[in-house]
């Protein structure tokens, strides 16, 4: 794993994650140069000098797209815009929740988001699903014939969840999404409950039991006439290892499973957490878990957290699943990929792929090189959802 900052795991993670995300190897050296004294004082005390500095150099890849839209250069405009959307969120998501810039940076991170989309001419189609009084929001990226025209007909999807922290376009700028369309499978990146444009524009908390809202994603999926219901899978990345896992077994519409880092008992790994101070993936954690879940206090988040559990769930699955998980990562521990995977016995095709030094991808959700595993997971949906592998 990159450590641009010795001894700080979270900010590390952060930016091994925007360099997942498309960031500059350059640009992310002028925004932390700045910041390596401040990262000294911890995770927490430095966050909003972390905000700024990200943001600041957002603001100028804003202002030198703007200088190549002048000219007709909208493609390279769009790229630009696309690298500072990364950067507003990279400082967005490692704020306090009550942090009142984060919300103004939210709105901006969105805008930016979109205009560069749109400049870039990338397929990314906005999808609302009806939900809890609102809508959860995706990113549909539709399936590739081998000639790289988009596909006809109804064609196999995955759904792809986030983690505690991570958002729709996280998932989206890692590339899954557009390997699997040259493999023929097309895919949506959500914002579930608890996430995303859920959780700081809707309140919508994440809920232990993903069916419900899995099921209405589902729905919505199978009705559009570009989308296979009988071909829709559904991954989950960190936390999403568990609420993937939870949803196909609830709702066993869902062809496939994927686990991207296996979450199989999370309340076993906050209270371990807890005891010891273990790695977290974000500043002010405890704070951020409780505003995730919609808890009232630690009490109530811990008593809610031990039910986040994959045990007496895994044996109602009834398709293929794979567990994937880094040798060498620092949040959950690999005994729980192995859980997991043992668990599924009524898949009939279950699978477990660990990540190790020789090929890479061994920190947590493969953060440290992330090609690695989306390049395996690609393959494994594409062979079991009717896509291609050449």
């Amino acid at each position: 794993m990159f450590q641009y900052f010795p001894g700080n795991y979270v900010w590390n993670l952060s930016v091994n994650l925007a360099m997942e995300m498309g960031a500059r190897v350059g640009e992310v050296d002028a925004i932390c140069r700045p910041l390596l004294e401040a990262a000294q004082r911890g995770e927490d005390a430095g966050t909003e000098d972390f905000m700024a500095s990200w943001e600041r150099h957002g603001d100028r890849l804003v202002e030198l797209a703007a200088d190549d839209e002048a000219v007709g250069r909208c493609l390279s405009a769009g790229e630009k815009l696309g690298r500072a959307a990364t950067y507003f969120l990279t400082g967005e998501r490692m704020q306090a929740a009550d942090h009142a810039p984060r919300r103004a940076l939210y709105a901006k991170f969105l805008h930016t988001f979109r205009r560069g989309v749109e400049l870039a001419g990338e397929d990314c189609e906005r999808v609302e699903v009806p939900y809890g009084g609102a809508h959860l929001a995706g990113l549909l990226t539709h399936a590739r014939n081998p000639d790289g025209s988009r596909a006809e007909g109804p064609a196999p999807l995955l759904v792809m969840v986030n983690g505690l922290d991570s958002t729709k376009e996280m998932l989206y700028r890692t590339g899954p999404g557009a390997k699997l369309a040259a493999r023929g499978v097309a895919s949506l990146c959500l914002d579930q409950p608890g996430t995303g444009e859920a959780l700081r524009l809707h309140d919508l908390h994440a809920v232990v039991e993903a069916e419900q809202w899995a099921s209405a994603v589902y729905e919505a999926l199978a009705a559009r006439d570009d989308v296979d219901a009988g071909r829709i899978g559904m991954l989950g990345v960190s936390l999403g290892g568990y609420y993937a896992p939870r949803a196909v077994a609830f709702e066993p519409r869902f062809a496939l499973g994927v686990a991207w880092g296996a979450n199989h008992d999370w309340g076993a790994v906050q209270r371990a957490r807890r005891a010891a101070q273990g790695e977290r993936p974000v500043p002010h954690y405890w704070d951020h878990v409780q505003w995730v879940w919609g808890t009232k206090d630690l009490d109530d988040f811990f008593a809610l957290a031990d039910r986040v559990t994959l045990d007496g769930v895994l044996d109602r699955i009834t398709v293929p699943f794979l567990v994937t998980h880094g040798a060498q990562d620092r949040q959950i521990p690999l005994q729980y990929a192995h859980r997991t995977y043992e668990q599924l016995v009524n898949s009939p095709e279950r699978e477990l792929k660990v990540f190790t030094e020789r090929e890479g991808g061994v920190q947590h959700s493969s953060v440290d090189n992330g090609s690695v595993a989306t390049d395996f997971i690609a393959d494994w949906v594409a062979e079991r959802l009717g896509g291609r592998t050449s």
